[in-house]
Parts: C-alpha cells; sequence; structure tokens
C-alpha cells in the first residue's frame, strides 16, 4: 500500500475530538514538541545581540554581534530548512528531528561553557552560527510528517495549527518567556540563556519518545523508489524546480510571504522610530510592541485560515486573502501610521496585516500534495528554503530601494510584489485542492443530469 493511500485510510477512522479541530491525533505530541522548542529557541530574540556587546557575554563589538546573529545564523538556518525536507525524504523525518534536537543542544552548550568564557570572537561567532542548523531540521521536518501524515482533507488544518506552534514559541511565547526569567524572576541574561536550553531539551525529549506515528519513522518515498536512503536523493531538492515547476513558483509565493514583514520591521525604527531623522512618534519600545501585537493577530488568523481553506480552497485562499489582501493591507498600513502618527492606527493596521498574512497558510498544504509522493520532501524542501529566504529578501529590498524612494516606495513596492505573485499563484494548482475538486464536482453535475 502507498504512503498516499495509507494517509487517505486514515480519514475513515472515526474522529476524535483532536481530529475535529484539526489535529490528527497520533502527532498531538509532536505540535506540543514543536511549541516548546521553538519558545526556548526564541527566547534569546530580544537580548542576545545586546548581550553578546557586553564583557560577560564576549564583548564583541556591535557588527559582529549582528553579524553572528542576524547573518551566519541566518544563512545556517536557510540551508538548514531546505535540507528538513530532503533528509526527510533519506531518513524519515523523525531521525531529522532527533538530528535537529542534538545538534542545537550540542552547540548551545559549547556556546555557553566554551565560547562565551573564552572571549574568542571567531569561536562565539562560529558555535552559535553552526547552531542555526538545528531549529529548522527539528521544527521542519514535523512539518513534512504531518503533511505527509494527513488526509487531503485535514491538510489546511494541520498547515494551519504547525504555523501556530511555530510562531507561538518564535518569538511570541519565547520573548514573553524572557520578559518574565529576566523582569519577575532576576535571572542573568546568561541565565536566561541557559533556562532556554533547559526549555528546548524538554522539546526534543517530547518530539524524540511521545511521538511515533509510522510515516515519520522511515524515509518519504513510495514503492516507485530505489534505494530511497541513498544520499544522492539529495539532489531531488534542487532539480525538481524544473521538473515541476509548481514547485518553483510555490518557493517565490513563500518568499514574498513573509520578505515585506520582515522588511517593515527593519525599516520602521528609521521612518516611525526613535532612529527618525528629526524623531519618530513611536518609541523602541512601541516599535517591539507593535511587532507583538502584529505577530499575535498572525499566529490567531493561521488556525482560522487553516480550517477555512480546507473548505474555500487552498489555491484560492492563497491568492485572494494572502496576495491580494497583503498587497492592499502593505500600503495601507505605512501611510496610515505616518499620515496619523498614530500608535493605536498603526497598530490597528498592524493587526489587519498580520491576520491577511496567514491567508498563505495552506501554501505548506498544496506543495506537497501537487507532486508525486517521493518529491513531497523536495516540494517541502522549496518551500521551508523560501521560509528562510524571505528573512533576507525583506531587508534587502529596504536597503536598495529605501535611498532611493523612501519609506513610501518600498511600502509600494512591497505591494506590487505581492501582486505579482498573485499572478503567479494561479498557476499553483491541484486536484486535491478542496476549491478545485469542488470546481470540478461542479462542472460534472451538469452532465451527470443530462445522463
Amino acid at each position: 500500500m502507498s504512503r498516499e493511500t495509507t494517509a487517505e485510510a486514515e480519514a475513515h477512522r472515526p474522529a476524535s475530538r483532536l481530529d475535529r479541530i484539526g489535529i490528527p491525533k497520533p502527532l498531538f505530541w509532536g505540535f506540543v514538541a514543536v511549541l516548546i522548542f521553538m519558545i526556548g529557541d526564541g527566547v534569546e530574540t530580544t537580548f542576545l545581540s545586546d548581550y553578546l556587546q557586553q564583557p560577560e557575554g564576549g564583548g564583541l563589538p556591535g557588527s559582529t554581534a549582528a553579524f553572528a546573529t542576524v547573518t551566519i545564523y541566518g544563512v545556517a538556518a536557510m540551508i538548514a530548512s531546505w535540507l528538513s525536507g530532503t533528509l526527510s525524504s533519506i531518513w524519515g523525518p523523525r531521525r531529522v528531528m532527533w538530528l535537529g534536537g542534538a545538534w542545537w543542544v550540542l552547540f548551545e552548550l559549547l556556546f555557553l561553557y566554551v565560547a562565551l568564557p573564552s572571549k574568542d570572537a571567531t569561536l562565539i561567532v562560529a558555535t552559535y552560527g553552526i547552531r542555526g542548523f538545528a531549529y529548522p531540521l527539528f521544527a521542519f521536518a514535523f512539518l513534512v510528517w504531518v503533511q505527509i501524515a494527513s488526509p487531503v482533507k485535514m491538510r489546511g488544518s494541520v498547515a494551519g495549527w504547525f504555523w501556530f506552534a511555530f510562531t507561538g514559541g518564535l518569538p511570541t511565547l519565547g520573548a514573553a518567556l524572557a520578559a518574565v526569567a529576566m523582569g519577575g524572576f532576576g535571572l542573568s541574561q546568561h541565565g536566561t540563556l541557559v533556562l532556554s536550553l533547559v526549555v528546548v531539551a524538554i522539546g526534543v525529549v517530547i518530539g524524540s519518545v511521545a511521538v511515533r506515528e509510522e510515516h515519520g519513522l522511515r524515509p518519504i518515498a513510495d514503492e516507485t523508489v530505489e534505494n530511497p536512503r541513498s544520499l544522492k536523493r539529495l539532489a531531488e531538492g534542487v532539480d525538481i524546480l524544473w521538473r515541476d515547476r509548481r514547485t518553483l513558483a510555490g518557493g517565490l509565493i513563500r518568499i514574498a510571504n513573509t520578505a515585506p514583514q520582515y522588511g517593515f520591521f527593519a525599516m520602521f525604527p528609521f521612518v516611525l522610530g526613535p532612529a527618525t531623522p528629526g524623531g519618530g512618534f513611536l518609541t523602541s519600545a512601541e516599535v517591539a510592541t507593535l511587532a507583538s501585537i502584529s505577530y499575535g493577530a498572525n499566529i490567531a488568523a493561521n488556525l482560522f485560515f487553516g480550517v477555512f481553506a480546507d473548505r474555500f480552497g487552498w489555491r484560492r485562499t492563497i491568492t485572494w486573502f494572502g496576495c491580494v489582501g497583503c498587497a492592499i493591507a502593505t500600503p495601507l498600513w505605512y501611510f496610515a501610521a505616518v499620515t496619523t502618527q498614530s500608535f493605536a492606527v498603526t497598530a490597528t493596521f498592524g493587526v489587519v496585516y498580520g491576520l491577511l498574512l496567514a491567508g498563505f497558510v495552506p501554501l505548506s498544504a498544496l506543495m506537497p500534495s501537487m507532486v508525486a509522493p517521493k518529491d513531497k520532501g523536495a516540494a517541502l524542501a522549496i518551500l521551508n528554503f523560501g521560509a528562510g529566504g524571505a528573512a533576507f529578501v525583506g531587508p534587502v529590498v529596504v536597503t536598495v530601494l529605501f535611498p532611493l524612494v523612501g519609506g513610501g516606495g518600498v511600502a509600494i513596492a512591497f505591494s506590487v510584489i505581492y501582486l505579482l505573485v498573485a499572478l503567479l499563484s494561479l498557476k499553483v494548482k491541484d486536484p486535491s485542492d478542496p476549491g478545485e475538486a469542488r470546481r470540478q464536482r461542479a462542472a460534472a453535475e451538469p452532465v451527470r443530469s443530462a445522463a
């Protein structure tokens, strides 16, 4: 029996309460593990760069600290995002999750207890940057797992729950835990990093022990694949881009999905915040709060659009709510902010943008569904790579365009990007998409009636 047939057979078993809300019961503890892991991973987001510049944190120059926490770490995470899908094809998702969890714990121990005490900038940058490979292997391998193990009718819902767990941990609850640890309990920054290590280790143990669903225990392959464990299959994570152009389109859509989000929060301190020439109307704390509010709205909407897309259609949700919705919301957010100079108005439009951004959630269901079973890992590898690539593309667009056209021009450019991928999304179709299936049934109904 093929993997697809096995997954579809799950649709006929009696639905549990978890199934009814879009979580396959055998994978429940995996979602918990990802949430806890990402909380631990997100603890450092609000203070690490500053900590590395302090004497107890290595005393690095500001540019070196930024290079370690943004550039090196980001490149490592982007590469690992691709590997999470291709290695899942070869080894199976659970083994890749083990690798990611062990990698994170090992290099965090080296970072905390070898690199930082040494005060050696090269060692600090290297150990922290290499640790960037870890979280995509753990989290995105589980995304592969849930997509291959879920029946088609639930794939939008499970994508929504995955991104709820992922973004709920990083940065939302992770940053909150750091605030409580340092503010409420008086832990030092080093002690808070140790706490993050403990939290991540708990998530790794849960993900390694409590999740036993069979699809994740073996390579993602069907009976047509010879030698599925061969490392030569890593190439399939690249050549699928020209074997199935829909996958390339999906990867570009994924980059466009959150690139403006990263770009805006790189730009806001210089157009709305204290770094604005002449002074902005937002303080640094308000810029941070604005990010938390928009992220919070997005987290809640991830669940809604996951379930909604399983009824309305994956591609239709991506096109109209994700692409077109964000194309409208992006310039509205920027121009409403600079025109009103009001935190309340800016936060309101940030919420609107965060809600519509969740319209891209069904892309995680659509991309693996439109390829053969042996290519599902490769399709998700491209999707995950796009998620990492967005963190680079957004700030690069700001860096290139802001000196030329200002903040308003950047906002309009982001809107145009969303409209372009809206056109691209029209080509990303698959019969398993609930919207496409419904349209085919409606087209066939007059024929059956006539017969």
